[in-house]
């Protein structure tokens, strides 16, 4: 909670904040705000998409889970090159549900390359008929310009496009070799890695390797792959044993972590939290297996929380100037009023 600016709101940045939390999710851009806003200690309206727009030290960018993250700009790259490990377009089942083949998407990336690389910002409306256009495959106008960005999460990753400012409400996407200053191309699988794993283990460690593959594509990558990883990371890491499981901490964390005293408050975290993505709604310690359905709702929606004592102890919704809260357990009621007075000047 305090490596989060959960139990200690800060004075970080937005992009600090980012960096911090190992990426910020933003499928919904207001949780994103929300997400940064509430860790800090005097939150300034517009600093989010300053960062993004003006000093391009952000970038939204389809990463971990598919979902797209609010990542540094610096770092980003790094990301990518683990999300693309999974190599989902090679299987079967997902050729035949999208109807597109690696060919395929080789194709598309080369388009898209084409497309953007004069500097032009281009709409999903564009940017698909530009596709298309080079490529003749018209069967895959329908789901390129598809709201999912099935086909986009792929050229995401490999380096291709990332989302530009918007035009009106509709997005566009641009080259990160022309948005992004300093962007150096992907780096090396054994660099990416060490910077990943150190940011997860920085923001959500302890951790095993299999919880560490749960937050960045829900258990989807090779045993293989993840044990190189951790391997190619494992200089600065301890191994620790929490209740019998053996889990890997940054050695300059350990001291502060056997050192921590439980906590005992009470805070309010909005929508797609990294503070539960990290862990997973299905993490029993956290969110009680119960009352997972009240977290973890449909349609991949994770809802506003309420911690007490570091788990999910309810959830809360704003209605209207107030905030209704639905507790899973008894909570202090003086410091549960004083996190809802935190919260609300935010939501205005």
């Amino acid at each position: 909670m305090r490596r989060q600016f959960v139990e200690r709101p800060g004075n970080a940045t937005a992009v600090q904040v980012a960096r911090r939390l190992a990426g910020v999710q933003a499928q919904v851009a207001s949780a994103a705000e929300f997400a940064v806003a509430v860790r800090q200690e005097a939150s300034e309206a517009g600093a989010v998409s300053r960062a993004l727009l003006e000093e391009r030290a952000l970038v939204k960018t389809w990463a971990m889970r598919g979902t797209l993250h609010l990542l540094p700009a610096d770092e980003a790259a790094a990301y990518l090159v683990l999300c693309s490990a999974i190599r989902n377009w090679e299987k079967g089942s997902w050729q035949r549900t999208f109807g597109a083949t690696p060919a395929d998407l080789e194709a598309i990336a080369a388009s898209a390359r084409d497309a953007l690389a004069d500097g032009r910002t281009l709409t999903r409306e564009e940017l698909t008929a530009a596709v298309v256009e080079e490529t003749g495959s018209r069967h895959l106008a329908e789901v390129l310009g598809s709201g999912w960005g099935t086909l986009l999460k792929p050229l995401a990753w490999w380096g291709v496009l990332c989302h530009g400012p918007s035009r009106g409400n509709l997005v566009t996407f641009a080259a990160p070799e022309r948005w992004l200053p300093g962007w150096t191309g992907l780096p090396p699988v054994e660099e990416a890695a060490r910077t990943v794993v150190h940011a997860y283990l920085g923001a959500h460690g302890p951790a095993t390797p299999d919880m560490f593959d749960t937050w960045l594509m829900r258990k989807g990558n090779r045993k293989k792959d993840l044990k190189e990883w951790f391997a190619a990371a494992e200089d600065g890491l301890t191994t620790i044993e929490v209740e019998g499981v053996h889990m890997h901490v940054l050695d300059e964390h350990k001291d502060e972590l056997l050192d921590t005293e439980p906590s005992t408050s009470v805070r309010l975290l909005g929508g797609f939290d990294q503070y539960v993505l990290g862990a997973g709604t299905s993490a029993a310690y956290l969110v009680s297996p119960e009352h997972r359905g009240k977290v973890s709702r449909t349609g991949g929606w994770i809802s506003p929380v309420v911690l007490y004592e570091g788990r999910v102890a309810g959830v809360w919704e704003p209605t209207g100037e107030d905030v209704t809260v639905t507790a899973f357990e008894d909570v202090p009621t003086g410091p549960l009023k004083a996190a809802i007075a935190r919260v609300q000047p935010l939501l205005a």
